[in-house]
């Protein structure tokens, strides 16, 4: 039986790490270490790493969580837009936007690389209407 599952981010500065996630993306700590910190928010977990810590093994020390997404799905994805990337001015990778696929969302840059899209499902359009699980072609 699966108990949980969450990602965990390797970072070369977990300090940074923790405010970004602590700060404006709303996150709690649970754990914390010079070298780790695991964070809730809701029902909902994480947690980075230092990336050269020797719990790593020895041939993927050294890699930051680069290439990787977080979604974090909203109810309001507006407001959301107005609190990170206006106010809190969080550095914009994808400005605020509807997708033909079904969301209205928006990307920023965490620290590592590591990119966080904040979204609002919204009806897809037809030719994506399908493509969801246990909908019927139109």
């Amino acid at each position: 039986m699966l108990t949980s599952c969450y990602p965990v981010l390797a970072t070369d500065d977990v300090a940074a790490a923790r405010a970004f996630w602590t700060g404006p993306m709303g996150f709690e700590v649970t754990f914390e270490a010079d070298w780790y910190v695991s964070l809730r928010r809701e029902a909902f977990e994480l947690a980075v790493l230092d990336r050269d810590h020797p719990t790593l093994p020895e041939a993927f020390r050294g890699r930051s969580a680069t290439g990787v997404l977080v979604n974090l799905e909203v109810d309001d994805v507006d407001t959301e837009w107005e609190r990170l990337a206006v106010r809190a001015g969080l550095p914009v990778a994808l400005e605020l936007r509807d997708e033909d696929f079904g969301q209205r969302h928006f990307i920023v840059a965490g620290p590592d690389g590591v990119l966080v899209d904040v979204i609002t499902e919204i009806p897809p359009s037809p030719e994506f209407a399908a493509a969801f699980a246990g909908q019927a072609p139109a």
